[in-house]
């Protein structure tokens, strides 16, 4: 059954694909495990000199590519370009960077000599969203590549081009065929495709039930998993903060992507001592947002990528009223064609309300005054997810107590949470486990091969 993209601001369908048969998924199945029996055996040098041919062929490529993400998902073009430039970093980052991270670790003991190897593992299958494209494919695939790894790429269906678009990139570098190869199947093939002898592990950056069914299946089979699941991320605002720098960054980590980000901020805990000025400012800065053409210059927030997600943010909005928050803007009248979501912020939602406890995806944020920073760590804590979260505040004893009680994958102080190449990045609790990026996400897909020579 064929597959449609469709623009979310118009609804128009834009392409139309066959998904890969099971005789497609065997064949690059068998190339993956060929060509990896050759690829594990090249060395850093030259896998570095691809990564660096690819980052090349991202900067050269990015309008289009940019243009390609933004039709089949939404994000303002600006920050789609953005992306494709981050991509270009991250495979940067690790062809100047893979060789020391994976070089061999001495060890002293009674042997003549002892150290840990870094071997690669095999073809690693990748589960990945729609929301980031391209950056949440490369930001496994140029580690896991330069390793001597290669990659099986099964993307969210509704961003199939994106998926054919990176696999070109990659092939248009001088990456030899099989080391990197995009499925066209939907999420019913990943347990067959991972349930395969020839492939030794997976990734998977998606929704909770997505990384259950992927742990399981892996867990059946004794295959590593790291998985990047959904994020509620606090984000505390103290009397000492910079009260300009919070808001504005509030706004940006709020409504990035048009809020459909993990790891964007989602619940907003600010000290009563501040908390009147932060809502003026923050109500102000959320009306000022352009909704619209995600094409066009200037516009802040796009359409949602598909129309369940509209529809589900609206309901938990909608729910979280009812229930005793309040909304602190007023609804817009927006096109009838495209997904389109407002800006919102759901104040002093109870606790049981979708604003306390459920990822919104999307613009909207909930807000919450506390009389401590204790009881804002409590009330983050309550989340069943732990990917990211921020503080605001010039007191280091603030920033300690961050740091020590807030129950996250990482904290950002006096910034947004982000993904950076050079940091390790993964949550806990229903967040996941694992690490991508830096020295972390290079090894979580290989053999740490003890040797020792007597």
């Amino acid at each position: 059954m064929s597959v449609q993209s469709v623009n979310p601001a118009t609804e128009d369908v834009i392409e139309t694909f066959e998904p890969h048969s099971d005789v497609d998924i065997d064949h690059a199945l068998a190339a993956a495990e060929e060509r990896f029996n050759i690829w594990r055996l090249t060395s850093f040098k030259e896998r570095a000199g691809l990564l660096e041919k690819a980052a090349e062929v991202l900067e050269e490529r990015k309008d289009e590519l940019a243009r390609h993400m933004t039709l089949e998902m939404g994000k303002p073009l600006t920050q789609a370009v953005g992306e494709v430039q981050k991509c270009a970093w991250v495979c940067r980052h690790y062809a100047e960077h893979g060789e020391k991270y994976l070089a061999d670790e001495p060890i002293k003991t009674d042997s003549s000599h002892a150290y840990v190897r870094h071997l690669p593992l095999g073809p690693v299958l990748a589960v990945m969203p729609w929301n980031f494209p391209f950056w949440q494919v490369f930001r496994f695939a140029a580690p896991a590549l330069m390793a001597g790894n290669v990659a099986l790429l099964k993307h969210a269906s509704n961003v199939w081009r994106c998926a054919l678009d990176i696999e070109d990139v990659l092939r248009e570098a001088g990456f030899p065929n099989g080391c990197f190869q995009t499925l066209l199947v939907g999420s019913e093939k990943v347990e067959r495709i991972l349930s395969d002898r020839r492939v030794k592990a997976a990734t998977l950056t998606g929704s909770g039930p997505a990384g259950s069914a992927v742990a399981a299946t892996a867990g059946e089979h004794i295959k590593p998993t790291v998985l990047e699941l959904g994020g509620t991320d606090a984000f505390i605002v103290m009397p000492s903060a910079d009260l300009e720098a919070s808001v504005e960054t509030a706004i940006d980590g709020r409504t990035q992507n048009s809020g459909q980000s993990c790891i964007a901020a989602k619940r907003f805990f600010v000290h009563e001592d501040i908390y009147d000025d932060f809502r003026e400012k923050f109500i102000e800065g959320m009306k000022a947002l352009t909704v619209g053409n995600p094409l066009e210059e200037g516009t802040n927030i796009g359409p949602l990528a598909m129309k369940a997600i509209r529809d589900d943010l609206r309901e938990q909005v909608d729910k979280s009223i009812k229930s005793g928050g309040e909304a602190l803007l007023e609804t817009p009248t927006l096109p009838e064609k495209g997904w389109w979501a407002h800006p919102q912020i759901v104040e002093g939602a109870p606790d049981e309300a979708p604003a306390a406890c459920e990822e919104m995806f999307g613009p909207v944020a909930s807000l919450w005054k506390v009389p401590t920073l204790a009881h804002a760590i409590d009330r983050a804590n309550q989340s069943k997810f732990g990917l990211g979260s921020a503080i605001f505040t010039q007191d280091r004893s603030d920033i300690e107590e961050a740091i020590r009680n807030l129950e996250a994958g990482s904290t950002f102080v006096n910034s947004k949470v982000a993904s950076d190449p050079r940091l390790p990045f993964g949550g806990i609790k229903q967040s996941g486990y694992g690490r991508e990026l830096a020295a972390d996400g290079i090894r979580a897909f290989v053999n740490r091969k003890t040797v020792s020579i007597a």
